[in-house]
């Protein structure tokens, strides 16, 4: 049973009169979260030489190694980035490709990895190919075999979602994974909503890479996130920013440990505070992280249930195994126009958080004038919040 909502919500602090049921897009992060990231950058500030050119290098060591048993990763395959989508640039700019090539993705596809692929393609003359899935869907099979179907002998790389944004689905990783190596064909995972969301076994996964933040259901800070490559791919695999690590002459950690952990001065507390998150979201319940994962699934489910109640959906849009910690629930359509994202917002969403104070995306998909909002669960949410959404879209669609 869930701890009363007191026990939970306290431990944010979110604005107390906002319903906010949209952890998916940028994460909140818990109280004693930002305490110890506020010391780290009160340390760092009291004296800068000492903190990042004597201390940082260990600290960076430990947060790795944390991350890395939470992630099933060796802590010296992973790289700290500030958001996935810099993960999802930094692979495509290290990957090299020949005319005729095909560089396979899904029209679920993250805009912004969407957009990093098509640049990669266009300075490389190469074709990028869309797997359009099915909407709704009825089985992870059916996403498997749109993927599949569009596999030539000229595929080199596939980039994916590990959960989707715009229909919040949970792809069938492995069997993508495993089924396209058999091909010769490697992985390129984005997984944004990744980590804290479903559990993480990258080295058993066997996807080449995989980028996910940290920001968001891991509750760290905003900036902290992280890039898995495949051992046998880190030879002269470089930031985006070339910095001292390119000729350092040190032997005693990888070129790939050197290059990435120095790209030039930043704030790293965001990173240093991954142990602490995984620490303290990990503690809000007895059974630990597989128990957060799934007490926010199951809040995420019972909340699909009952407003596809409440709006009439006879069949919901994808199977219970393809959701997490967030879940789509159909709209009657709506509004025609359909300017490009990011910039649109539905008229139901302003409505929804003007008039009644609910945080919702409201998503036009596959394309307007059908709709759904994608509700997000985490541990600060209550039953009480859906069946405000429930009203509230009861009162706006009548």
């Amino acid at each position: 049973m869930r701890a009363p909502l007191s026990a939970h919500k306290t431990h944010w602090g979110l604005a107390p009169q906002v319903v906010f049921l949209n952890h998916g897009s940028f994460g909140a992060c818990p109280r004693a979260v930002l305490q110890h990231q506020s010391e780290l950058r009160a340390r760092l500030e009291a004296e800068p030489v000492r903190f990042l050119a004597r201390e940082l290098e260990p600290l960076l060591d430990e947060a790795r190694a944390a991350l890395g048993g939470f992630v099933g990763a060796a802590a010296e395959d992973l790289a700290f980035v500030s958001n996935a989508t810099t993960g999802v640039n930094t692979v495509l700019r290290n990957l090299r490709f020949q005319p005729g090539d095909e560089l396979l993705t899904t029209d679920n596809e993250y805009n912004a990895s969407r957009n990093a692929l098509d640049a990669a393609a266009a300075e490389q003359s190469v074709k990028v190919v869309v797997a359009r899935l099915p909407w709704p869907v009825t089985s992870p099979e059916s996403v498997v075999d749109a993927v599949m179907a569009r596999v030539t002998p000229r595929t080199r790389l596939l980039l994916v979602d590990h959960i989707t944004s715009q229909t919040a689905l949970v792809m069938p990783l492995a069997e993508l994974v495993r089924k396209l190596r058999e091909q010769g064909v490697e992985t390129l995972v984005d997984g944004a909503h990744g980590p804290g969301m479903v559990p993480l076994a990258l080295q058993a996964l066997g996807a080449a890479y995989y980028t996910g933040n940290c920001h968001k259901w891991l509750c760290a800070p905003k900036g902290a996130a992280f890039l898995y490559v495949r051992r046998d791919l880190q030879a002269d695999f470089k930031p985006l920013v070339v910095s001292h690590g390119h000729n350092s002459p040190r032997a005693d950690r990888s070129r790939f440990r050197l290059e990435f952990d120095w790209v030039g001065t930043v704030d790293p507390t965001p990173f240093l505070c991954i142990p602490t998150a995984i620490r303290v979201v990990g503690g809000l319940l007895p059974g630990g992280w597989a128990e957060v994962m799934e007490s926010n699934r199951e809040m995420a489910l019972a909340a699909r249930r009952r407003l596809d109640a409440k709006l009439g959906n006879a069949t919901p849009l994808c199977p219970e195994p393809m959701v997490g910690s967030m879940a789509c629930v159909a709209l009657p359509d709506g509004f025609p126009e359909h300017p490009e994202p990011p910039l649109y917002l539905d008229p139901l969403h302003v409505r929804l958080f003007e008039e009644h104070h609910i945080e919702i995306p409201v998503t036009a998909w596959p394309r307007a004038p059908q709709r759904h909002l994608r509700l997000s669960a985490q541990l600060y949410n209550s039953p009480a919040d859906y069946e405000a959404l429930a009203r509230a879209l009861e009162a706006l669609l009548r």
